[in-house]
Order: C-alpha cells, then structure tokens, then sequence
C-alpha cells in the first residue's frame, strides 16, 4: 500500500477518483475525532451520523482543494475545512433557536458594557446586573446557549459588527505571492485573539487552554476541575462569548443586541 506522500503526489498529477476515495479512507478518523470533541454530539435532536456526514463532505472538500505546494500540513487544512462544513450544516438546519441567538447577543452586550466601565472580566452578578435578571436566569441562559453553540476558536478568528465570523483559510490568498497587508492582518488577529485568552477570568483561560491546546475532551476537563460536564460547557461558552466581545471592540465594532 502507498504511504500518504505518495498517494498525495499521485492524485496531484491523475486527480483520480480511486486515489480520492483512499485518501478519504486514511484521513476519516479526522472526521471521527472532530465530531467526537463537538459538544452539538450530545444534543438531542442534533444525529451523531449526520455530523460525521458533514465531515465526510468538509473532507472531501479538503482533498480537493488542498495544494502540497503550499507547504501546509493537510491535516491541519483538512480540519478546518471538516469542522466549517459540519457547522455551514448545522446553521443551515438552523437548530439553534432564534431565541437562544439572541440571549448570547444580550449577554455579550451586558460583558462588554460591564468591561468597558470597570476594565476587568465581569462577574456574573455585573452581567445579571446589567441584564435586568436574576443569577440562576443568567446561568440557565448560559446553559440554553453552551447546548445550542457551535462557536470554537477556529472559527473565532474575525467577528464583525453583524456577529459573522472567519477563520485564517477566509484570509489566505489562493495566489502563489503572500500579500504583505494579508499577513499584518493575520498578525493582528492572532495577537486580538491571544491577548483575549490572556484576559479570560482564570478557570474559563483554564478550559479554552485544555479544550484547544491540550485537546483534551469536555469530561476529561470536568474530572481534572471537579465539576460537571455541563458546568465545563457553561465555562467554555462564556469564554468563548468574552473572547468574541474583546476581539469586536479591538476591530471597532459595536456590540447591538438584535
């Protein structure tokens, strides 16, 4: 049997669809893997097999697209495009509740409202404060929001004013020439997004560091922090939504509740 090196240089001159479908074959288990560390696997009414079949797309897709010239590690290409496709679905089946879009809207207005005055992460009582709710409702929202949140941090590269999202591969010129303006950007965006890790309240750093850098899986981190699986997802999703709302204001946008 061929190693992937020589498959990959085999399909870059044939582009034959036997090579595709042994490729697909190899680089399954990344779809396996992905599908595996998305908390939408867990939801009622979201079917496992239907988010590997959007993987399965997202890799093929990968395998098309992808070009060994460019010096890219394809897994690494390949699993954002396998994460991005089994998202693109899922907004397309809109499952998250219109309601539950809004809630996230509100509590990133009321963080960043709170953030702005006080120039530190807010609290959930400054959140609650702000919201006109109590603390159990502002936690049953956040809970409402981590089963219906699709965001990590490798779409979570740009957010504008319209709450629309893009990952590096949206920045990346399909020419063979880097574009100078293209990498500041790039560097901006990553120094955005490392600063608004840096600035997360400790135990929602502690999950985004476990979660995307050590890969490690929602009830591994829940056992190293003594607490739930669902108290883990709260944690993620607020930090994810401190991450977006600290990204917009270094962008100039302006956070509007719709």
């Amino acid at each position: 049997m061929k190693d992937d090196f020589a498959l990959w240089q085999e399909y870059s001159k044939t582009n034959s669809s036997a090579v595709r479908e042994q490729l697909i074959v190899n680089y399954a288990y990344l779809v396996k893997y992905i599908v595996s560390r998305m908390p939408q696997a867990a939801i009622p009414g979201v079917d496992y097999d239907d988010l590997v079949g959007y993987g399965v797309l997202g890799l093929i897709d990968a395998i098309e697209r992808f070009d060994m010239s460019r010096g890219v590690k394809f897994e690494t290409y390949a699993m954002t495009r396998i994460r991005g496709s089994i998202i693109d679905n899922l907004r397309r089946m809109d499952w998250a509740p219109r309601s539950v879009r809004h809630k996230a809207r509100q509590i990133e207005c009321a963080m960043a409202d709170a953030e702005s005055v006080t120039g530190r992460p807010a609290t959930d009582e400054e959140i609650a404060d702000r919201l006109k709710v109590d603390i159990d409702t502002l936690h049953r929202w956040t809970w409402e929001i981590s089963m219906a949140s699709y965001s990590s941090l490798d779409e979570l590269i740009a957010v504008d004013d319209e709450h629309n999202v893009a990952t590096l591969l949206d920045f990346v010129s399909d020419d063979g020439s880097p574009d100078p303006e293209m990498i500041l950007e790039k560097d901006e965006l990553y120094d955005a997004l490392a600063d608004a890790i840096d600035h997360l309240p400790e135990r929602e750093g502690l999950v985004i560091k476990l979660y995307y850098f050590e890969e490690m899986t929602i009830k591994e981190i829940a056992r190293v922090l003594g607490v739930s699986e669902s108290r883990v997802s709260q944690l993620h999703t607020k930090a994810m939504m401190r991450i977006r709302v600290e990204i917009m204001e270094s962008r100039g946008c302006q956070c509007q509740p719709r």
